[in-house]
């Protein structure tokens, strides 16, 4: 993690730098450091120094080594020519791919699980779920957060109600109030990378996977109901090493209804046992809904259409979209954490994919894995 000194460091340097006009183009950039790099906030310090117009932003340290600046069009080469660099590679925006019993909590068989979601004394304990987000509602009475962190500026908490909704398809207490999630009352910590608006950038994302990559309490898993508008290596790195290290993650494939292997987060997945689910969504039919991503990459298929889940202020809302689908995986993968806590990322995977049906027909030219039967956990 990086001394608070350090951080004071740059953070000077940025404010001196964005108080001066230098007249010279720049474009945000993500730069990953090579590997064998054991200080990154000392290079990024150097070439920070050896290139005034150059604006430092976050630095990473943990799931991968680097660090996002504003780099002027005439510097670009210089920084990529510095053998502590791997690549650099343009930094892109990303958005939100966006009690009663919900249809997917009974969907995928969670309210029949080891927890009975849904009959009012389910409890999931010593499982931590990460949801890198807008942010959770701190105040809703049916959601146990326990931390909130901030990288997008503004409140910790959420403003625009997409981190509230996944959290509670997650993990949304079983009580008497809203809804009742997968892994009911599994403790959430809200990772805010996305803003008011739903909309981020992937370097913002990256500290936010950086940061739950350190400070996971584990077992852990974690979910990115997000998507970005193309594939972006750095953050797929990132998401990769940090499942690497112990947490699993659930993504949305996204909802273009395109291939999930040219948007990141989504490509991560890879269509493997990586310890990272990348989801498509369903409909109450078991079909998929015409804007759902689908393709190699994809590992699961769950629901998300008309997700009734919880919102901002208290009570319901209905929400659809691959963000869902993922939040249903998060949750699955957490209530099998609560009973194997032993187990690593990518065994959760193998478990959700067996407990899955495989419907004999073929969308979109993938055989399709519907998420089911976790009640087996």
């Amino acid at each position: 993690m990086l001394l608070a000194c350090e951080m004071a460091v740059l953070a000077q340097q940025r404010t001196i730098l964005q108080g001066v006009d230098s007249g010279v183009d720049s474009d945000p950039y993500i730069v990953v450091l090579e590997e064998s790099v054991v200080n990154p906030v000392g290079v990024a310090q150097t070439i920070d120094r050896r290139q005034p117009a150059l604006q430092v932003g976050f630095v990473y340290t943990n799931a991968l080594e680097g660090f996002s600046a504003e780099i002027p069009d005439d510097s670009i080469a210089e920084v990529r020519a510095n053998p502590n660099v791997a690549y650099v590679e343009r930094d892109t925006p990303v958005t939100i791919a966006a009690q009663r019993l919900p249809w997917g909590i009974n969907k995928i068989a969670a309210d029949s699980s080891s927890t009975k979601a849904g009959n009012g004394r389910g409890a999931v304990s010593r499982v931590n779920a990460y949801i890198i987000d807008t942010g959770i509602d701190k105040t809703d009475a049916d959601l146990n957060v326990v931390d909130q962190v901030n990288f997008a500026g503004g409140s910790k908490g959420d403003c625009d109600g997409h981190g509230t909704a996944v959290a509670g398809t997650v993990s949304a207490m079983d009580n008497a109030k809203g809804v009742v999630g997968a892994a009911p009352g599994a403790a959430l910590t809200g990772v805010k990378v996305l803003g008011c608006d739903g909309k981020s950038s992937a370097s913002e994302v990256i500290k936010g996977v950086d940061w739950v990559t350190v400070n996971a309490k584990k077992p852990a898993i974690a979910t990115l109901s997000l998507s970005g508008k193309s594939k972006s290596r750095a953050l797929d790195h990132a998401i990769t090493k940090s499942a690497a290290s112990g947490i699993f993650y659930a993504v949305a494939a996204g909802n273009k209804g395109a291939d999930a292997c040219h948007y990141s987060p989504a490509s991560a997945g890879a269509g493997t046992n990586n310890g990272i689910a990348t989801v498509a969504a369903t409909k109450r039919s078991n079909k998929e809904p015409s804007w759902s991503n689908y393709g190699s990459c994809v590992d699961i298929w769950a629901p998300g259409a008309s997700i009734p889940s919880t919102r901002i202020g208290g009570g319901t809302t209905t929400m659809s979209g691959t963000s869902m689908s993922a939040a249903h995986v998060g949750g699955g993968a957490a209530l099998y954490l609560s009973s194997h806590r032993g187990a690593s990322p990518s065994a959760v995977e193998g478990a959700l994919k067996s407990a899955a049906k495989k419907p004999d027909t073929k969308r979109k030219n993938v055989r399709s894995i519907l998420l089911e039967k976790v009640g087996r956990f």
